[in-house]
Order: structure tokens, then sequence, then C-alpha cells
């Protein structure tokens, strides 16, 4: 590691936390410096050619706008790499972005990745970082980042719990000593959130709506009680799908909370369950320092208010949570040895 600490003096390290929804990076000395979406647009040039034309902010613009032979591929999906080929390409595209050519050593990269990451998914993140030129690409598990990044004593012997509710995937883990004592991943996620919005306008209210104003209408979304804000209401653009027509229709919040409240509750049983199965002490650490939420959904408002009520525990936002795991990552590159410990084989 010392000989890392010498070249990282002459290189642009950086830390990469490939999400479901949007790509972060953290260059070394400098912070956050690239935020895209997770998005590529292939054209297809024959049955069995294809091309990678626009990544990240440029593919999302071309969302619902695209002709025939432009697709839009989300690579990650569910929190898991589902199309190895775009990803490479996704990641080539954005590590040459913000990485200077100028730089005559090699960069060392940082991967914040799902603590249930297969070993192909390994594979293929390290194949694509050596393809791009990076010296060393150690792995860190996604909870343990997350928990770094939100300033949690994770090297304490004393319980961290994080629960990170992003786009494709909630991870819930209970972390202590830097070690993950219990971790439950499932498919309540704001993607799933998003696709039951969708589903409840089309099947009560005959109006089709996008994936992005779905995700726009859950954003919105200030409820999380029957007796929070009753008569409070939402506009809604949409399509007739037997018509074809556009149309506007204006629905309680209310409602809506409640086609989406299933996802939010079976996130509070994966945490009860998470905390089920650790030790009676560390158990204690929970309810005496709360659990910390994370990732995109954890930012609807009064969520942690809601989840507290469910689980009878102090439950608190992190301070950036969309950030949380890319910064957590970022802060391994100024510290080695702590690198070296928490680094997946």
């Amino acid at each position: 590691m010392k000989f890392n600490g010498i070249m990282g003096v002459f290189s642009s390290d950086f830390a990469v936390d490939l999400g479901t929804a949007n790509t972060r990076i953290y260059v070394k000395g400098k912070g956050i410096v690239l935020n895209e979406p997770s998005i590529v647009a292939v054209r297809t040039i024959s049955e069995s050619r294809s091309k990678a034309i626009a990544f990240g902010l440029e593919a999302k613009d071309m969302q619902g706008k695209t002709p025939a032979d432009i697709t839009l591929i989300r690579p990650i999906r569910d929190g898991v790499i589902a199309d190895f080929e775009a990803i490479a390409a996704l990641l080539k595209f954005f590590i040459r972005k913000v990485h200077s050519r100028y730089k005559f050593v090699k960069p060392r990269i940082v991967f914040a990745v799902p603590h249930a990451i297969t070993e192909v998914e390994k594979r293929a993140i390290r194949e694509t970082a050596e393809m791009v030129g990076a010296r060393e690409a150690p792995l860190v598990s996604g909870p343990i980042a997350t928990a770094i990044g939100a300033g949690m004593p994770v090297t304490d012997a004393t319980c961290s719990m994080i629960v990170d509710i992003g786009a494709g995937k909630t991870e819930a883990a209970a972390i202590s000593l830097l070690g993950i004592v219990q971790c439950q991943s499932t498919q309540s996620s704001g993607d799933q959130m998003d696709f039951t919005i969708s589903q409840h306008l089309k099947n009560s209210y005959d109006l089709l709506v996008g994936e992005h104003t779905a995700e726009n209408i859950k954003a919105q979304i200030t409820c999380f009680s029957d007796s929070d804000q009753p008569d409070e209401q939402i506009e809604i653009r949409g399509r007739d799908p037997h018509t074809g027509i556009p149309k506007i229709l204006t629905i309680p919040t209310q409602e809506i909370w409640k086609s989406m409240s299933g996802q939010i509750d079976s996130v509070a049983r994966q945490i009860k369950t998470v905390l089920e199965n650790i030790p009676p002490e560390l158990s204690a650490d929970v309810i005496d320092r709360g659990i910390t939420l994370t990732g995109g959904v954890a930012m609807l408002r009064n969520l942690g208010r809601y989840l507290g009520t469910k689980l009878c525990l102090n439950v608190k936002i992190a301070a950036e949570p969309l950030s949380t795991a890319v910064l957590g990552a970022g802060r391994l590159l100024e510290e080695d040895k702590l690198l070296e410990r928490v680094s997946i084989d």
C-alpha cells in the first residue's frame, strides 16, 4: 500500500458508485465530479450489430423521443448488472470523461458495489477498470461505503444500522467493527414504487404515464399516514389508453400514497428481519443510536417519521442521502489501511 500512496500523488485516483438510476464519481482531492444517469442509448445497425451512441445525461434526454432504431438501456436493473456490454461501455465513457489523459500514472479506482455482488459481476467491473487503464480496482461493499459516507462509527464495537433505499433495491445492514453482521437486500425500491403508481393510475383511472412522470409523482407525496393532509391533491398528465388522447386528472395524494405503501411497509419488515437476527447487545445500540436512511427514496418527505413510527425507533436521514456511498468510497482513497481492511477479495 506504500507504493500506492506514492503513486496516488501523481494520479487522479477516484471512487465510483455504480447505481441503478445514477452513476457518481468522486475524484481524490476534488470531491464528486460526475453524477449522471446510468443509461446508454444504442443504435441498431443490423440484426447482429449495434453501437452505443450516447451515455448518461445525453441518453436520458432522448427518453420517450427515440426513433425505432435507437434503444435506451439501463444496464443495471434491480441493483444487479443486467447488460455487461452496456455497463462496460458506460463505465469507459464516464471514467475517461473525468480522468485526465495527461496523468502519466494509472489511477486506482475504488468501486462501491452491492453486498450480494456475484463473482461474474466482480469480474466484469474489474475487467472494465483494467480496460480504462486502472492500476487496481478494489471493491467495497455498498453498506460499508454508505455507512462511512454517512459519518457512522463503523470501526467501533457498536452497531451502525444503515438502510439504503435506492432505485433498484433496498439494502438494510447492521455494521460493527468494519464488518456486516446482518444484511437483507430486497426489490422494494424506487423503481418498484414508480411501477405501482403507474399501474394504479392505469387500472383505476385509465391513465397511462411514463416512468419519468411516475417518478415525479412519487417525489411530490408528502402524506405517510391516514391523518396527514387528507385533502391534498395532485395534478397528473397522461394519456387515455383507449383513445390515445392526452388527459389531465386531479387525484388525492393520499390515494397515491396508499398505492405505494406496500413497498414502504416491505422496507419496514426488511429492517425488522435484520434487527431480529443480530445479537441483543447490538440491538441495544440501535435503540440508542437509531437507524440512518440513505438513497433517493429516503428523500421522500416524512418517510423517516413514518418508518420510525412503524419500528418504534429513531429514524433519521443522512445529510447527503444520494451521495453517501460514493463519499464513503472517496474517503477510503485517503485511508489506505482502512481500504485494505474493507476491500472485497
